[in-house]
């Protein structure tokens, strides 16, 4: 007998009776319906959690805002809730809630309360408080939902945290935007005013020249200033007897003037006497014509006679004229001496006038000197004072400048923004951290990530239960006295072949019905063989070393790696004394080769899996085979064994 004889020999006797063929068909189904059924049902449960029933409550009543807007927090989160439709909220009343959640009409409960917005904003205040959300839950619900309501306490908590974050940052940044406008205000005001008070500096300079001359200027007038008091000092001492000695001259002018004007009276008479002598002359030359030619007188004893009396009357007429003239000077010289007498008389009635106003010119003079004294102090403290002015000018010049610099500086140092960038540096102050998903093996969906786990351990199942119908070694090899690892392997080949039609049926259904999403099929499809082949060559082991006790070791061994494989959690999480189990045990290896090959995964990783899956495999065949070895010997035991199925 070869290895394919006891193998068939085997698989006739299974198939030999109508009870035998439904037995393997059913046992063949075994590790699809528990791999299947679990993954089915398990599929994706995270997109059915709109039908988780859930009690929302607001109670926020919002607030007013530092720039004057109402904040209604508490009722913008609601309906962000609500909207998403990520659980089947309900909006209730708190009373409600915590009722439903109490006799598992709802699994958890959202609560807002009253202060919600008014917690919001009284972060910009002196008395920040903490915005508070109350989530209530019940484990005797489910103790999953107390854990899906933590994480949503988290991303509601953070998504307004994030929101007021950027608020409060988008508020800072516009207030630096104002901060280095200002600067740059400061800076453009520093450096007109620097320019400015170099404009001063030049004008303080012509001060500074001018309140010199000035003071030169008073110097001068208070020289001056004193020099006319003296002067009209004397004057008034010199000018004191002027009205009496005016009063005397006006006196005097008045006796000339009357002498005058008898003077002129007297040639006023004389020419008068004159002027009548040259008309009595001029008639008498007439009358002497007249008598001439009365007496017969020839024209030429006439002429000569004419020519002797008008040499008389020749001078006659210059003396008349001469006469006339004197007059003339002589009333010219009395309205002279009258005038000269009045104006005397007037000089004489304004002499103690003027001396009163010499005196007062003085008595002003003394005043001017004294002002001008003053005058003369101030100019030189106003020399002083601009001199001081222009080196304080200097100084704030400097200044000026070194506050232009300090604030060109300062703006150069505040970052310039826009409404745009200011958003943008909000958001990213808010939420600084952008978690880039990246991953090089990404399973589709809930069930996916399962599956390696519950298709490993399905595949334990199958192999455990086909030795409850497979005989582990043939009767008729050990008393042929067959090869012991031809009697090992054509008993672990009938399972095997039964384990590859499992992982086959398990494979169609997982692959096509649920489509978790296979990277390598066909890789998948032998790997999974492999498994169920490695697994039915361990059971098959225990149970030809064992018999029934081995059927109950395999159930404990498939416990153990249930805990150490790291199909659900990550293994390091398992107790530190079980980390050499996972370390060793053949389904961790199974578990992590499925997940490499169904994700896409590292293939180094997957060639690993498959040595150490067929080192176990061949080293319980060749164990096996021991068995076998020592069971062609038939001991009592064997013949009546102490457990019997």
């Amino acid at each position: 007998m070869n290895t394919l004889r006891i193998a068939w020999s085997e698989l006739s006797r299974l198939l030999s009776i109508r009870m035998g063929r439904i037995t393997v068909l059913a046992l063949v189904t075994v590790p699809t319906i528990y791999a299947g059924l679990y993954l089915y049902a398990n599929h994706d449960p995270y997109s059915a959690l709109d039908r988780v029933p859930t009690a929302l409550v607001v109670e926020d009543t919002g607030a007013t805002g530092l720039d004057g807007k109402q904040l209604d927090a508490g009722r913008e989160v609601a309906d962000q809730l609500l909207e998403s439709a990520d659980f089947g909220w309900h909006e209730v009343s708190r009373a409600t809630a915590e009722a439903g959640v109490d006799d598992g009409t709802y699994d958890f409960a959202l609560l807002i309360p009253r202060d919600f917005s008014a917690a919001l904003t009284s972060s910009s205040g002196s008395d920040p408080e903490q915005a508070r959300i109350t989530m209530l839950t019940n484990d005797a619900n489910s103790y999953l939902s107390t854990t899906i309501a933590n994480t949503v306490a988290t991303k509601v908590r953070d998504a307004i945290g994030q929101k007021v974050s950027q608020e409060a940052v988008g508020t800072f940044l516009l207030g630096i935007a104002d901060v280095r406008q200002g600067l740059q205000q400061g800076a453009d005001g520093a450096g007109q005013l620097q320019d400015g008070l170099t404009q001063a500096r030049k004008g303080s300079r012509r001060l500074v020249d001018g309140s010199a001359r000035l003071a030169d200027g008073t110097g001068q007038l208070h020289d001056g200033a004193t020099q006319l008091h003296d002067g009209l000092t004397t004057l008034a001492t010199r000018t004191a007897p002027l009205p009496q000695q005016a009063r005397k001259l006006a006196n005097g002018a008045r006796q000339v003037a009357d002498g005058d004007q008898k003077v002129a009276n007297a040639g006023n008479r004389i020419a008068g006497a004159v002027h009548g002598a040259r008309l009595a002359y001029d008639g008498g030359r007439a009358d002497l014509v007249a008598q001439m030619n009365q007496l017969g007188i020839d024209q030429g004893a006439q002429d000569r006679l004419l020519a002797v009396y008008d040499r008389v009357g020749g001078k006659v007429h210059d003396v008349d004229t001469k006469a006339g003239d004197v007059r003339k000077q002589l009333n010219q010289l009395a309205g002279g001496a009258d005038r000269v007498a009045d104006g005397a008389d007037q000089l004489a009635r304004s002499a103690p006038a003027l001396l009163d106003g010499i005196r007062q010119a003085r008595d002003g003079a003394g005043e001017l000197e004294t002002g001008a004294a003053r005058l003369d102090k101030g100019a030189a403290t106003l020399h002083d004072g601009t001199v001081e002015l222009r080196k304080g000018l200097r100084q704030l010049t400097t200044g000026a400048g070194t506050l232009r610099d300090g604030l060109a500086a300062g703006v150069e140092k505040v970052p310039d923004t826009t409404e745009e960038s200011r958003q943008q540096i909000a958001e990213t102050i808010a939420n600084p951290i952008d978690v880039q998903a990246r991953s090089d093996a990404a399973a589709r969906n809930y069930g996916a990530g399962l599956a390696p786990f519950f298709l490993a351990l399905a595949a334990w199942i199958g192999g455990y239960v086909l030795f409850l119908l497979v005989r582990p070694l043939s009767s008729r090899a050990l008393a042929a006295n067959q090869h012991p690892l031809r009697i090992a392997v054509g008993g672990w080949l009938p399972p095997a072949l039964i384990g590859a039609a499992q992982m086959t049926l398990a494979f169609a259904v997982v692959a096509l019905a649920l489509d978790v999403g296979i990277v390598e099929s066909l890789r998948t499809w032998l790997f999974m063989i492999l498994i169920s082949a490695t697994f039915v060559a361990i059971v098959h082991l225990m149970n030809a070393l064992l018999g029934t006790p081995g059927q109950f070791l395999a159930l404990v061994l498939m416990v153990v790696q249930l805990v150490t494989a790291g199909g659900t959690f990550p293994w390091q999480t398992i107790p530190e004394p079980l980390h050499w189990l996972h370390q060793m045990l053949p389904m961790s290896y199974a578990v992590d080769g499925l997940r490499q090959l169904m994700y896409g995964g590292d293939p180094a990783r997957a060639s690993t899996a498959v040595l150490v899956l067929a080192a176990y495999l061949v080293g319980a065949l060749v164990l096996t085979s021991l068995v076998a070895r020592r069971h062609r010997v038939w001991t009592p035991s064997r013949v009546k064994p102490t457990v019997v199925l």
